[in-house]
């Protein structure tokens, strides 16, 4: 496993490697069993994985929470090279950002609404990342032969960043992964480990009501009863989804960790 601490010893790096199909998993770190389920998928479809690790200061819109987002690179490399991953790429602000994020990537529709409305110029920090970093880590211009691999937990972002690649006629197929689950039905994620031992054994209620609930409201209620501070509960269909494509989103706060997750309806 070669890691490229920065972007031009990728760039570097990565002239060897044209005519190969790459399977790319950009991420900020704090590795766990969905992202390995992500690297798997790649490792399966593509003949080169691309990790990159970066915890991202333009999608938090508060400071607070990216000071404390979880900085783990030496466990994640150890997972990387466990599941096969060929390149890693650690970039830095400054070199993503050398225009002070004066340039950003935004959307007008899906961005506005779910974590959109309560998180002010999230998703655009999100696509402008992932913009940038689809253009470093491309090797040519076939999308059949670049695969960018992203979890449906996070099914907004993945709606979003499916039309970005459409829009903008990217080079990539962009592959959404399911939700990989703890064993008591916890969607997996970074912020998880934030949980304290009580608020971890209540966590898993979030899914359980998402799926059992007869409706949106019911589900609320149910989540509010339980100690959960709820920050929004809908069913909606999002983006370009096929006819009867509902699903049930859902993000919700445990003392400060904030939980997200979403199932198919119906």
């Amino acid at each position: 496993m070669i890691v490229a601490q920065g972007i031009d010893a990728w760039l570097t790096t990565k002239r060897g490697l044209a005519g190969r199909s790459l399977g790319f998993v950009p991420t900020m770190g704090n590795l766990h069993a969905g992202h390995a389920a992500l690297l798997a998928r790649a490792r399966q479809e593509c003949d080169t994985v691309l990790l990159s690790v970066f915890v991202n200061p333009t999608q938090f819109d508060d400071p607070d929470d990216l000071a404390r987002y979880p900085r783990t690179l030496e466990p994640d490399l150890a997972l990387a090279r466990s599941a096969g991953v060929d390149h890693v790429l650690l970039p830095t602000a400054a070199e993503l950002y050398p225009d002070g994020y004066t340039y950003k990537v935004q959307e007008s529709a899906v961005s506005t609404v779910l974590c959109g409305a309560s998180r002010p110029g999230h998703f655009d920090g999100v696509l402008s990342v992932v913009m940038k970093l689809l253009q470093i880590a491309q090797l040519g211009g076939d999308p059949a032969a670049q695969r960018l691999y992203m979890g449906e937990k996070d099914w907004q972002q993945l709606t979003l960043v499916r039309g970005m690649v459409d829009a903008f006629f990217l080079p990539w197929t962009v592959v959404g992964c399911p939700t990989v689950r703890e064993a008591d039905g916890l969607a997996m994620s970074s912020r998880n480990s934030r949980l304290t031992a009580e608020r971890r054994a209540l966590a898993p209620l979030l899914a359980k009501t998402l799926r059992e609930a007869p409706d949106a409201d019911a589900a609320r209620a149910a989540l509010e009863t339980a100690g959960f501070r709820v920050d929004y509960l809908e069913d909606r269909v999002l983006g370009a989804a096929p006819p009867g494509a509902m699903r049930r989103f859902a993000a919700a706060f445990l003392d400060e960790v904030r939980l997200i997750d979403n199932v198919a309806l119906g």
